[in-house]
């Protein structure tokens, strides 16, 4: 079976590159052995976001009193929180087989293999397409000889399927998945310490966000042991005892695996049709092209942001360069990342210690958000922090506190479209929005502060 396109793999990227190339008028081949939609839709940001909607829930309940509100909490039911959760995921799984299904994307169920520079075989038959798009995502990574039983010692894919509230969860690794099911188990009662061998929470963030969510997480009662690393666990008859390198041990009833994931490259046939990988990653070029001609790889496989929509992004990029379109590459550090934590952090462009790598000299401004109502309305805490180069654009926002995620699509247009601090500071915000605290560090970055405290 010939095709313009064949896709192996039918998560963001490769879904969103099936579209596009549809919609150019390309026929379109797209392989998926599991579920439409992937990692994302099933297994990773759809479910967990309502994880963490349902633990919004419960902690506003435990402070209704506080905004004079009279509530009871009874407790975390286990079933309805999945069941609310599987609503949502299988709403966006129909929807998003409708769509290709009204674009005429082929859509082939089970396992391929690239058997050829232009063919991927699943099964018995063959599919051949004048471009390839490699999109196998990733999965769940582990360290050297810690082993991942499901029942004690679990990866993120098994908290999506939990029977139980556990009362104490140790969670290896302080990265976005770590901080996002830590904020949860604890929203939903558990005893919860974060285990990170950097010195900080969300090491990639700029520090001082860094900073502000370890303050938060601490009046939160989530515990952490910073810049040390794990050494092992040993499983007993009521849970784990782990213990870190420093000889210090730690004991809970689960211990969750999230030290990141690795790109699924492995016996699919990519290094044996030449494929350049490293690391397990695919690499590629600035428009996702392999070292094969007519090859290309997206999405988590390569070694660029393991995000859903930065998948989106190389889908449509890729299936518009086969169309002869040439779309320009991806600048990675104007793609926003959001931890969808309490309290949220959220940032677009580069980080200070970035600017100084770089050799760009930067200025810079803070915005607690103690003087924005609205997150005192919230009852949240945190702050804007946005970077600039001295005398040019803004180069960097990094925002912390509840809901602030919301807020960084004005941060990368402001990123992406180089605009001055001077250009935003002319334009209005509504009060009372947490966007304000956008437009008052940016006005005081204008040197004209309104209530800005120098």
């Amino acid at each position: 079976m010939a095709y313009d396109i064949v896709v192996l793999g039918g998560g963001s990227g490769g879904y969103a590159c099936a579209l596009r190339a549809a919609e150019l008028g390309k026929t379109v081949a797209l392989i998926e052995k599991d579920k439409i939609g992937g990692t994302c839709l099933h297994r990773g940001c759809i479910p967990t976001k309502a994880l963490l909607h349902s633990a919004e829930i419960a902690d506003e309940t435990r402070e209704s009193e506080a905004y004079g509100v009279k509530a009871r909490f009874d407790g975390i039911d286990v079933p309805g929180v999945h069941a609310f959760k599987d609503k949502i995921v299988t709403r966006a799984w129909k929807g998003v087989q409708g769509l290709l299904k009204s674009a005429g994307v082929t859509i082939v169920e089970g396992e391929g293999k690239l058997v050829g520079p232009n063919r991927v075989q699943v099964g018995a038959e063959v599919y051949e397409g004048g471009s390839i798009v490699l999109a196998t995502g990733s999965a769940p990574k582990s360290l050297p000889g810690l082993e991942i039983d499901g029942e004690r010692v679990i990866t993120s894919e098994h908290t999506l399927k939990m029977d139980r509230v556990p009362t104490s969860v140790i969670v290896l690794g302080g990265g976005v998945i770590g901080v996002e099911l830590a904020s949860v188990y604890r929203s939903f009662g558990a005893e919860v310490t974060i285990v990170e061998a950097l010195p900080h929470l969300l090491p990639l963030e700029e520090e001082s966000s860094s900073k502000l969510l370890e303050r938060a997480f601490r009046r939160r009662g989530i515990k952490y042991e910073l810049g040390v690393f794990f050494d092992s666990v040993k499983t007993t008859d009521t849970g784990v005892v782990v213990t870190l390198a420093n000889g210090k041990t730690l004991d809970a009833e689960l211990l969750l695996v999230a030290v990141g994931r690795g790109a699924v490259s492995a016996g699919i046939g990519f290094e044996e049709q030449g494929v350049t990988i490293e690391r397990g990653a695919v690499v590629v070029d600035e428009h996702c092209r392999t070292s094969v001609p007519g090859v290309y790889a997206i999405g988590d496989l390569i070694p660029t942001l393991q995000l859903a929509h930065a998948g989106f992004a190389e889908g449509i990029m890729v299936a518009e360069h086969i169309a002869g379109l040439n779309p320009p590459p991806i600048d990675y550090d104007g793609v926003p990342r959001i931890t969808y934590s309490d309290p949220e952090v959220a940032s677009v462009g580069i980080t200070s210690k970035q600017a100084a790598e770089r050799g760009i000299e930067i200025v810079e401004q803070v915005y607690d958000l103690a003087g924005n109502p609205k997150s005192q309305i919230l009852g949240t805490s945190g702050a804007v922090k946005v970077l600039a180069q001295k005398d040019g654009p803004v180069v960097g926002v990094h925002m912390v506190g509840r809901r602030i995620g919301e807020l960084v699509t004005e941060g990368q247009l402001i990123y992406n479209w180089e605009a001055l601090p001077a250009e935003v500071a002319q334009l209005i915000h509504a009060h009372p929005t947490q966007s304000e605290a956008m437009g008052e560090a940016m006005l005081a970055l204008a040197g004209k502060p309104l209530h800005v405290h120098n």
